[in-house]
């Protein structure tokens, strides 16, 4: 059976050396810098999670950039004819590198929203051929898969429509209870009765676990927060540039660039976000496998 992912959580506590012979190094983990940096990355997480919060926050924090930028301008002296040539082309580098960030990051977060639909299609198909193969087994065996697979189906089919975290981690929680149940069933019938026949029968139960586990490894697969963080950057440094150039006095007009951006942004971690998401995976495959199975 291949390994199915699971989702470790820890926190480290060392207050002592690793080592205390003589000549050895002694080593020291700070545990509170370690806990300040996992609680920072799992509030970017949740904040990326959902889009609107992209929406909102990208778009205050590049209009108050421009804003700063367009007010050191006014108090600041005038640039020469030279000088504003050089930042021009500074200007023009900047929102040229942010839009190339910008466009790997969209295509980065279809790719990931791809590969989900594809590993629901995959894991339909697994189930399916899982439950045929269940024929193969001996009938009382056959029986217990066929009924197992309907309840684990039920389950797979929540894990995509389900945006609450607790009922996720009910549904986790069932699943990994039924993986067990169903591994354990058909290995005692093909245990009991070693064919070629009943062989096929543990590698179609073998397909359906690897299935959840791509699928699993496939949504916890996200544009990584060091990404959003760069793209941020630049987009705050963009509209500062844009802000400090202006030549025209006029808030409305610092307002044109930020929205512009903000839009993308949100597009970007609507697709990139699973569940928090508009674009969402819906289980087309897996409700429709489910209909045909409660018809037989």
């Amino acid at each position: 059976m291949g390994a199915v992912p699971v989702r470790w959580a820890a926190v480290f506590t060392f207050d002592r050396t690793l080592s205390r012979q003589p000549g050895d190094f002694h080593l020291w983990i700070p545990c509170n810098a370690l806990v300040i940096q996992i609680s920072q990355l799992a509030t970017m997480s949740s904040l990326i999670d959902n889009p609107i919060y992209v929406l909102v926050i990208s778009l205050a924090a590049q209009c108050v950039a421009a804003y700063v930028g367009d007010l050191l301008r006014r108090r600041g002296r005038s640039l020469s004819e030279d000088q504003r040539k050089d930042f021009a082309t500074i200007q023009g580098a900047a929102l040229t590198l942010l839009a190339l960030i910008i466009g790997f990051s969209f295509s980065m977060a279809v790719t990931r929203y791809d590969q989900r639909k594809n590993y629901e299609e995959a894991e339909a198909n697994a189930i399916g051929t899982a439950h045929v193969r269940a024929d193969l087994l001996p009938v009382e065996a056959a029986k217990g898969v066929r009924e197992l697979l309907k309840r684990y189906l039920d389950q797979r089919i929540l894990f995509y429509l389900t945006r609450d975290e607790q009922q996720i981690n009910q549904i986790n929680s069932e699943t990994r209870i039924l993986q067990a149940d169903l591994w354990s069933t058909t290995y005692r019938a093909a245990n009991t009765q070693p064919t070629p026949l009943t062989a096929l029968a543990v590698a179609g139960m073998n397909d359906v676990l690897n299935a959840q586990g791509y699928t699993q490894a496939a949504w916890w697969n996200r544009i990584p927060v060091a990404a959003w963080a760069m793209m941020g950057l630049i987009a705050i440094s963009s509209n500062f540039l844009v802000g400090y150039g202006e030549h025209r006095r006029g808030v409305p007009l610092l307002l044109v660039l930020p929205l512009i951006l903000s839009i993308p942004l949100f597009l970007i971690a609507d697709i990139d976000s699973p569940r928090g998401g508009i674009i969402r995976v819906f289980p087309q495959n897996l409700l429709s496998l489910s209909q045909s199975l409660k018809m037989q």
